[in-house]
């Protein structure tokens, strides 16, 4: 259950907005959005805002520019695909904050318009979460709604400074976001199948850790298997392995046991000879890896390994692939997988960049329950956090 305020719980009538959304979105070479999603679940809240004809302020950071102002950053692509999907004008300024911008919102603003201010990244308040910052983005707007909970683990000046000089909901997205992500952990349906991929053990040992004793059924995949199979003496060649986890991977092994999850690792593995989408491959068992080989993804029997599991669960979260599917040489099995879970009757939630690329390459998204739009908020609400952008909106 949501026991925050939201949009809903507050009048926003003939009021000035300020709106944190995520418009952190992949752009190509001639700066035009190559991805919208994040743009698109937007949407919802930015609608019921005009709808309530109020002044929408909207607010983002794009990319990891070093406090300045770089034009490959800015976030006039953002504003040009929104005015296509809204069919309504979007006036981007070149400014995060400014006199100008306060007067232009207090008196040439119409009801029901939509502004977007430049990259906040731009201004080194954002992340130091500057209070002068934070007053600055506040003095703007009435009221604040943060609808971006793939920044909802930042402590910035636009996810929680903001929130100490406005009252402060949640949006739409905000509310699914947590709502869902939190029915995993305390009701969801059973058997409950977890698949964690991704290259380091050390990115996702609270994960790991909270979700043992939460699921029925934990399979590994990618990067962090060969940690957790050197941990049980196989020989991993010179496949990605953090030895300083080994210790870690043991004691989960143990844990899972105790807690009676079945932890499931791959049985076989596509290995080759260097790190290359070209390179000489073949397909070993787990326990007769080459020491000057390294593994790239799972093979055909540990596929059908994970299938089984996937085909018996009744809710299934994802995270990270299960191998170099960026080279279809080594997509095997992350493609075996999205598709098995995009056919399982069960709910399906996929979250982070890494899984969300796989399904968009494969075009599955719609075939899932839920498609997070934060994985690093989405995992730290998994180890069992509070999100700094959530604690801090008002209580119902």
């Amino acid at each position: 259950m949501f026991n925050k305020k939201t949009i809903e719980d507050i009048d926003v009538k003939n009021k000035k907005v300020l709106v944190r959304v995520d418009y952190n979105v992949p752009l190509d070479s001639e700066l035009n959005v190559t991805d919208d999603i994040r743009i698109r679940l937007s949407l919802p809240t930015i609608n019921y805002l005009i709808k309530n004809n109020s002044k929408v302020i909207l607010m983002s950071h794009l990319g990891r520019p070093k406090g300045k102002a770089e034009d490959k950053f800015r976030l006039d692509p953002a504003a040009k695909r929104l005015e296509q999907l809204t069919g309504k004008k979007v006036k981007k300024f070149d400014q995060i904050y400014s006199l100008e911008i306060k007067e232009y919102v207090d008196t040439e603003m119409d009801y029901g318009e939509i502004i977007m201010l430049e990259n906040l990244r731009f201004d080194p308040g954002e992340k130091a979460n500057s209070n002068e910052f934070s007053k600055s983005l506040a003095s703007l707007a009435d009221i604040y709604v943060d609808d971006a909970f793939g920044a909802a683990h930042r402590i910035h000046a636009s996810v929680t400074g903001v929130t100490k000089y406005l009252p402060s909901v949640a949006g739409f997205l905000m509310k699914k976001e947590i709502e869902v992500l939190t029915s995993l952990l305390e009701s969801p349906e059973r058997p409950f199948l977890t698949i964690l991929g991704g290259s380091k053990v050390s990115d996702k040992i609270k994960v790991i850790k909270n979700l043992l004793g939460k699921v029925d059924s934990l399979i590994l995949g990618g990067g962090m298997t060969y940690t957790f199979l050197k941990a049980q003496g196989y020989e991993v060649g010179k496949s990605i392995c953090e030895d300083d986890q080994t210790g870690f991977a043991k004691e989960m092994l143990t844990l899972a046991k105790k807690n009676n999850v079945n932890l499931v690792l791959p049985i076989d593995i596509v290995v080759a000879k260097e790190f290359d989408g070209d390179a000489e491959k073949k397909l070993v068992s787990v326990q007769s890896m080459p020491v000057d080989w390294m593994g790239m993804d799972i093979g055909d029997k540990s596929v059908e390994l994970f299938k089984k599991e996937i085909l018996g669960a009744r809710t299934i979260f994802w995270n990270g692939p299960v191998g170099v599917f960026e080279w279809d040489s080594f997509s095997n099995g992350t493609r075996s997988i999205a598709y098995a879970i995009a056919g399982s009757p069960a709910v399906t939630v996929a979250g982070g960049g890494d899984t969300l690329a796989a399904l968009k390459k494969y075009n599955l998204s719609p075939k899932f329950s839920h498609v997070s739009s934060g994985g690093g908020a989405a995992i730290e609400l998994l180890e069992g956090k509070e999100l700094p952008g959530v604690i801090s909106l008002l209580d119902k």
